[in-house]
């Protein structure tokens, strides 16, 4: 059994303007285990969910985000409470508004939620985790998550993600071509100016 714990209750939660503040990631990792090194081009990354347990279709986790906690730390303690990986915060990803149906309250009457998640680039998964005997775990390619999502502002996060990781990727193939000097810089800004034009 897992020596960690699974934070319950609501009275630590944040809201704001009528809004539950949810915290999240899409966990990923590449096929063969490694970090995006110069050759992460050749390499499959892959994204895990969790199955939903009030239906069909999967999840990335997310959770409420409490009010002694950052925003960050509380996307990883639910990545770890809910799918028992940790790993590296990468980047922001943006903000989610959905409604739930499960957590109205006197707060968010609506149900409102604000979701912020984040890239985490998964090092370790646990062997137990807090919410293990409710939550299986699925690695799976960008396309079959997109096929998978329970809800249409998870397929937008992941949409996120994978223009995240692509802009990623062109970097450090431009960086691995052109290098660190002079030439680098010349294209970063031609490619910037490129997508204003």
């Amino acid at each position: 059994m897992s020596g960690l714990v699974a934070r319950t209750g609501r009275h630590q939660q944040r809201y704001e303007d009528g809004y539950r503040l949810v915290a999240g990631c899409v966990p990923f990792r590449y096929k063969d285990g490694n970090d995006c090194g110069d050759s992460c081009s050749e390499k499959i990354v892959e994204v895990l969910m969790i199955n939903s347990s009030s239906g069909p279709g999967l999840l990335f986790p997310k959770g409420g985000w409490e009010n002694d906690e950052t925003v960050e730390e509380a996307a990883v303690r639910e990545a770890i409470e809910e799918a028992g990986v940790r790993g590296d915060l990468r980047d922001f990803l943006g903000y989610y508004e959905f409604r739930s149906k499960t957590h109205q309250d006197e707060f968010s009457p609506k149900g409102l939620c604000r979701a912020a998640m984040f890239a985490l680039f998964v090092k370790e998964e646990l062997e137990s985790w807090p919410e293990q005997s409710t939550r299986n775990r699925s690695w799976l390619t960008i396309s079959e998550a997109r096929g998978s999502c329970r809800h249409a502002w998870m397929r937008d996060a992941l949409r996120c993600f994978s223009k995240w990781h692509e802009d990623k990727l062109d970097r450090v193939i431009v960086q691995s071509t052109f290098g660190s000097g002079e030439a680098f810089h010349f294209y970063a800004q031609a490619q910037a100016q490129k997508s204003i034009d």
